[in-house]
């Protein structure tokens, strides 16, 4: 059985990795309302839900290839979790998007994530992380790629291993 640890994501990510970890445990506490999480699991494994847009092998990474049950699986639009990484607004409509745009602008921001690491916009940042819910909303996307999370990988899982 394989499951992430927080040393894995620190080596891994270096000096970006409080970034990560910071949406990670947002993801990890409401994720695990939607799938229930081990007790002994801390953060997601992230997977591809298509072959088309799987990682590449590389030398030193090795791909499994996975067969589990629907129901273990949290899938998400890859463009809405990009904004959530970056600390930004996920917009409902592009309509909210552009009022969530002129609302930094009226305070002098280029993005959100400066409102979101700033101690003097505590309604802005309250504002993106809320909409950080809408991960999980599928009644529309921002782009047309899926990928997804599990929380444990388990051996009898494992159909093909890439090298």
């Amino acid at each position: 059985r394989y499951i992430v640890k927080e040393e894995y994501i620190t080596e891994k990510m270096e000096n970006c990795s409080g970034v990560f970890l910071d949406v990670y445990r947002w993801y990890t506490k409401k994720a695990q309302e939607i799938v229930h999480k081990p007790h002994d699991v801390k953060y997601p494994i992230w997977v591809s839900t298509s072959a088309s847009y799987m990682l590449q092998p590389v030398e030193g990474n090795v791909i499994l290839e996975l067969l589990i049950d629907r129901d273990l699986l949290i899938t998400m639009d890859v463009e809405k979790w990009s904004r959530i990484v970056n600390y930004w607004y996920v917009p409902k409509s592009r309509e909210d998007e552009a009022e969530h745009d002129k609302l930094l602008k009226k305070y002098g921001l280029s993005d959100g994530s400066s409102a979101y690491m700033s101690n003097f916009y505590p309604h802005i940042k309250r504002e993106i992380i809320k909409s950080w819910d809408r991960l999980f909303d599928h009644s529309y996307n921002l782009s047309d790629v899926k990928q997804g999370t599990i929380w444990e990988v388990k051996e009898e899982w494992v159909q093909k291993i890439i090298r």
